[in-house]
């Protein structure tokens, strides 16, 4: 995206009748420059009430060029004591680094009626409408709709698919129906659509596999046009892990409760499936402590389906709480264990580190190992607290183990010698980094040419989610969550997220 830096692709507008009631449905799709992490998306939106109102978008996925796609959805139910929306009036916004980029149509904003199906916004031929990167569970035929412009008089759209990386493909024809919004949510939302555009839907029989990519092609009386997501072709997959760590900085925040439901609603709305925690404080009391203060167990409890918790303590912290570490998901555990990495083992010292592994059940992924991990600083114990863990994980690392993943606050810096120490040894590769800056990557892990890491002087990350070299999983996306930008600072360290999908 060469002039903006964000665009808006699509809305969709329609009244849905069904048994469950009447709701209007909004669904708007935005095309973002990748100007780095901590970015806000979101949709400022009226309708017939000239009430405006924002909507958080969410990232979907590369859009080709360095862009990335973000969607944000709403339904509002029509009731006897509200209305719905109707027409509504909408632009896009992008905040980063303290700037606000908008797509307002210059300034005159957009407009969808009610019940006038998608219009898209983008300068394209044709666009698939409602694209999800996850399969939901139980899924065996994937629907697919794909707006055409009509003034091109489509012919036939085909989608082309794979289940299995383009070694074998299909194709599907996608069908052009007058009444497609009425058979499928029961809307009067005519098709084509006042504004030019057409609904032509497919259902792909992907049965029960993990992973499904597909194209599109329309031919059309004035040429063949294709959308296939900036040359990346689209991509649904069962089985993402997204993986989040955090130190909490036990309790040395002033407001608490605010923290604790601000990180609980970035792991709700960022879909965690597994979140590791280092200084996880609860009340010493007098060595017993108290379980009903622990950080993890009140985060936890502010989920709305609470996830398997597995918590362990170190030492005492700030001379007054219980200082440990926990691991939580959404998937269930098939064993946890935890134990001192440390040469120290007594509570009293600081340098006492223990360490919380799990070992979580992935749908579609399998069995994948979670070290929590809270090391000391290289003068202090790093190296043989590493060794240890290393030792560990090698040790749990089975053959029926699809990934294992270190994460946490190692208290060394990117670039340094003990990063150098883990990168030389080949066995972990930092995740983060490999999303973030591909070309260092590559650089740092793969041509080693020069001083590399010299790269990484300004990175000052020290915690990480290093994944084992030759496992199950790749990661695909990742973001540092708690900063001023994204959900506010909760602690001294900004948690980061890496999305995972099975190779």
């Amino acid at each position: 995206m060469a002039l903006q830096s964000i665009q808006l692709v699509y809305v969709r507008n329609v009244v849905s009748r069904t048994v469950g009631g009447t709701f209007q449905e909004l669904s708007f799709a935005v095309r973002v420059q990748n100007v780095g992490f901590g970015k806000r998306v979101s949709i400022h939106w009226s309708g017939e009430d000239r009430r405006w109102r924002i909507l958080p978008a969410e990232y979907r996925g590369s859009a080709g060029d360095g862009d990335e796609l973000w969607t944000a959805e709403i339904a509002i139910p029509l009731t006897t004591d509200s209305a719905i929306p109707g027409n509504i009036e909408f632009a896009a916004c992008l905040e980063h680094g303290g700037r606000r980029d908008w797509d307002s149509r210059f300034g005159q904003n957009y407009r969808a009626d009610a019940d006038s199906g998608v219009i898209v916004l983008a300068p394209v031929a044709v666009q698939v409408a409602g694209f999800d990167p996850a399969l939901p569970a139980g899924t065996v035929a994937l629907p697919v709709e794909v707006a055409v412009r009509q003034e091109l008089e489509p012919e036939a759209v085909t989608i082309h698919w794979t289940t299995d990386g383009w070694v074998t493909q299909q194709a599907a024809h996608a069908y052009f129906r007058h009444n497609h919004w009425d058979l499928s949510v029961g809307s009067n939302a005519r098709n084509p659509n006042r504004y030019g555009w057409s609904i032509w839907a497919a259902r792909l029989p992907i049965q029960h596999a993990a992973r499904v990519e597909y194209a599109v092609e329309c031919r059309t009386r004035r040429g063949t046009f294709w959308d296939n997501r900036g040359g990346r072709n689209y991509a649904a997959r069962r089985g993402a892990l997204r993986v989040l760590t955090l130190n909490l900085h036990t309790y040395q925040e002033e407001d608490q409760a605010r923290k604790f439901a601000q990180i609980a609603r970035a792991i709700r709305e960022r879909q965690a499936d597994v979140v590791c925690f280092q200084e996880v404080g609860e009340h010493w009391n007098d060595g017993a402590g108290d379980w009903e203060s622990n950080a993890a167990r009140i985060v936890n409890a502010h989920l709305p389906e609470p996830y398997h918790l597995h918590a362990d303590w170190s030492h005492v912290g700030f001379e007054r709480y219980r200082e440990g570490i926990a691991v939580l998901s959404r998937h269930p555990f098939a064993y946890v264990d935890a134990g001192y990495v440390s040469d120290s083992q007594d509570v009293f010292d600081i340098h006492s580190r223990k360490i919380a592994m799990a070992q979580v059940v992935v749908p579609y992924v399998g069995l994948v190992n979670v070290f929590s991990v809270h090391l000391s600083w290289p003068s202090d114990g790093f190296y043989p607290q590493f060794e240890r863990l290393r030792r560990w994980a090698e040790e749990k690392h089975a053959p029926e183990v699809a990934a294992t993943l270190l994460c946490g606050d190692f208290n060394v810096a990117a670039g340094s010698d003990a990063y150098r120490a883990i990168v030389d040894a080949g066995e972990y590769e930092d995740q983060f980094l490999k999303i973030a800056a591909p070309a260092t990557f590559q650089r740092v892990f793969r041509d080693r040419q020069g001083d590399a890491l010299a790269l990484l002087e300004n990175d000052r990350r020290i915690d990480f989610l290093w994944l084992r070299a030759g496992g199950r999983l790749r990661a695909v996306h990742a973001e540092e969550l708690f900063t001023p930008e994204r959900y506010g600072r909760v602690s001294d360290h900004p948690g980061y997220l890496v999305e995972f999908e099975p190779r």
